[in-house]
């Protein structure tokens, strides 16, 4: 398992959500990339130095601070868009090869390199910037549909990474709330949220949605 390659935003226009901008244009840079906690949501901050949010309601904060998504996963959507999706196109900061990264565990910890330790946090959830960057119609409903959205991560321990980095799964908590079965609940089946509250390190903003859906 290891990083085929670090991916940092270049800041474009967004004119599918009415923003000045955007950050999902994300591309790998060669050498290390500092990693860090950036603190809470709303000001733009995420993990990887250089890199930042535009919808900073959104999007950024140590919830949201690193998002990972597998090579093996955009293969296959390769194939049924008949399209090639460089690493980085979906958004992701870091694109892995070796990682079920939809299968891991809220709460699972990777360590990448010799220093930094990243916690899974919650799924990606699909908006208008990513259907319009990809210039798709249709493009939300069918990326929630395949229930692969990828993982955000917190940092626990900073440092550098690079591509090539190994990854190590070095902690695995005692639930079956996964990455993907996460996303089906919150956007696919709603009988599944009960299950989520198991996972103690899903967001609170995340545990609260649950609460209020559930109670209604």
């Amino acid at each position: 398992m290891k990083l085929l390659s670090v991916n940092i935003g270049r800041p474009r226009p967004n004119p599918w959500k009415g923003l000045s901008s955007t950050g999902i244009d994300k591309r790998p840079v060669g050498g290390p990339v500092a990693v860090t906690a950036p603190g809470p949501k709303g000001t733009g901050a995420v993990g990887l130095a250089g890199d930042r949010v535009y919808d900073v309601k959104h999007h950024g904060g140590s919830d949201q601070a690193v998002y990972a998504y597998a090579r093996e996963d955009l293969d296959g959507w390769e194939a049924e868009l008949g399209r090639s999706l460089a690493d980085g196109v979906f958004g992701e900061n870091l694109t892995t090869l070796g990682l079920d990264v939809n299968g891991a565990l809220i709460g699972e910890r990777w360590r990448i390199g010799p220093d930094v330790i990243l916690e899974v946090s919650c799924p990606r959830i699909p908006c208008g910037t990513f259907q319009g960057w990809l210039g798709r119609d249709g493009w939300i409903k069918r990326f929630t549909q395949a229930a692969l959205p990828g993982a955000y991560l917190r940092v626990i321990e900073p440092g550098d990474i690079r591509a090539d980095d190994l990854v190590e799964v070095v902690h695995r908590p005692d639930h079956d709330v996964t990455v993907a079965l996460a996303f089906r609940a919150l956007t696919l089946d709603g009988d599944l949220l009960p299950r989520l509250l198991a996972a103690d390190a899903l967001p609170e903003e995340g545990k609260e949605l649950v609460r209020r859906r559930t109670s209604a």
